[in-house]
């Protein structure tokens, strides 16, 4: 399991290319034999995005095949995932990492990054061949699916999963546009254009002076100084979201947001339809559990797949939510592998009996069904993007606590920007968020001053999601519009 540090545009009826139109009709037939392979790195977080987005792409009649790493099969066949709806239509492949499954992958995450950026490649690359592709999107933390893309001839897009905000910063930090804080003046604020103002606490791990992972920092810097290997930026967000953040990157390096890319029943389209992966077996009885719960009642606690927190920090988290008697769902990932002596990530020890009527624990849940439900009053997110998309679009208020890489960023558009939530504040001593703090976040979200307006901002995010995604939408012209360019790429090489 990973963890952080040890102590831890618009459609058109035909396209002018080289002075030459091209007729809808003609780039109709040539679509039939378009074929995209989006490459993804091997966590839930980064594959469902751009599984969403293989469905879109689908629905205007390209053929999609998503690839992956072996590990990615395994984990869904322990956890009896039907990994794609059988309607979905989008192929999947596998490729080696370079380790064996039963490699734990984040006992040294640098070593990890780095074998995997020699491996990948070559697996990718025999994958690749024979087969005819006219497009490659990889996502960011397989940025060398660029240069295999190029050795076989083949345009190369990127989905970025984070943020418009998070890409604008990289982009101007790995590219020395603006200054950043430095060791030796580590509390400075950031402005750039089109983004708040950022304190420390409020910027991607991944920029500071204390970042303890040199693979990432490598790996980004090369992502982001060569740019140009990118034909295509994507973003998983959306043009009414983050407006300035995107026009700020329109001079520079352009980005297009096509999101928001969740499960379709939380935009209200056909749940049917849907796709994506679970790595982890999802325990259904939270619903049911939830069905005998008053509307707005419950707090949502889950801190995704990768982050373990503190013992100290749970009992903070557990003491709160005994003090505040509310009903709550908690999601408890147990630790991957057999459990050691000192193991973290747990809630203390009789903390399910002693709130037996009043809460639930769950090793995992079907997150989708659980936003959608209307017993959930708040959310208390680690931020991951995915995670707050889903709080957006859902209309869910959120209590944010990051921990790390686009988390504190995440927060700061949560709580600052578009006021849909707040934010927990750590003590200053050791860093950890006390029970006090946690009880004040919940109480303020769910019934104090402000809740209305967190509630009445997060409904309007909702319906801006949907109308982004809909026919016609600011999200569904980008897609088409990148569409049309892959095919008019294809009509041009023949």
């Amino acid at each position: 399991m990973y963890r952080d540090p040890p102590t831890l545009s618009w459609p058109f009826s035909s396209l002018l290319i080289s002075s030459v139109w091209i007729p809808m009709a003609a780039m109709e037939a040539e679509k039939e034999e378009i074929h995209v392979l989006m490459v993804s790195f091997s966590a839930q977080g980064h594959i469902n995005p751009l599984l969403q987005l293989g469905k879109r792409l689908i629905s205007k009649g390209l053929h999609v095949t998503l690839a992956t790493t072996e590990l990615v099969r395994h984990r869904m066949l322990q956890s009896s995932s039907s990994a794609i709806s059988a309607g979905a239509g989008i192929q999947l492949a596998f490729f080696s990492d370079g380790f064996s499954l039963d490699y734990d992958r984040g006992s040294n995450i640098d070593h990890f990054m780095d074998t995997f950026g020699a491996a990948g490649p070559v697996n990718l690359s025999a994958l690749i061949a024979g087969r005819k592709f006219s497009c490659i999107i990889c996502n960011p933390f397989v940025p060398w699916v660029a240069d295999v893309a190029a050795e076989h001839g083949i345009p190369c897009a990127m989905l970025w999963i984070q943020p418009a905000m998070l890409f604008a910063i990289y982009y101007r930090f790995y590219n020395n546009l603006n200054p950043f804080p430095t060791s030796e003046n580590h509390s400075m604020t950031v402005e750039l254009p089109g983004i708040p103002v950022l304190k420390t606490e409020d910027l991607p791990s991944f920029v500071l002076p204390s970042n303890p992972f040199g693979s990432f920092q490598k790996l980004l810097a090369g992502l982001f100084q060569n740019m140009n290997k990118m034909k295509w930026v994507l973003c998983n967000s959306f043009y009414e979201l983050e407006k300035d953040a995107v026009d700020s990157m329109s001079e520079i390096n352009p980005i297009r947001p096509i999101g928001p890319l969740v499960p379709p029943a939380i935009l209200g389209e056909d749940q049917d339809n849907d796709v994506g992966i679970e790595m982890w077996k999802s325990e259904d009885r939270c619903i049911e559990w939830l069905n005998r719960q008053p509307p707005s009642s419950v707090i949502y606690i889950s801190f995704g797949s990768l982050f373990v927190l503190s013992e100290k920090q749970m009992g903070s988290i557990a003491t709160a939510l005994k003090n505040i008697k509310r009903p709550f769902l908690w999601v408890v990932k147990p630790p991957d592998g057999p459990k050691k002596s000192g193991d973290h990530g747990q809630p203390p020890l009789g903390f399910s009996e002693e709130t037996k009527g009043q809460g639930l624990i769950v090793a995992w849940s079907p997150q989708t069904k659980v936003l959608l439900h209307p017993s959930i009053g708040c959310f208390l997110s680690h931020c991951g993007w995915n995670s707050t998309l889903e709080a957006f679009a859902n209309g869910v208020p959120v209590i944010a606590f990051p921990q790390w890489t686009d988390q504190p960023t995440n927060a700061k558009l949560i709580a600052d920007v578009l006021r849909v939530g707040v934010r927990l504040r750590p003590n200053q001593e050791d860093g950890l968020v006390s029970h006090k703090e946690v009880e004040r976040c919940i109480e303020e979200v769910m019934s104090g001053p402000g809740s209305e307006e967190f509630k009445k901002n997060a409904a309007e995010l909702k319906v801006a999601a949907r109308e982004a995604v809909a026919n016609g939408g600011s999200s569904d012209r980008n897609i088409q519009l990148f569409v049309d360019e892959i095919i008019a790429n294809c009509v041009v090489e023949r």
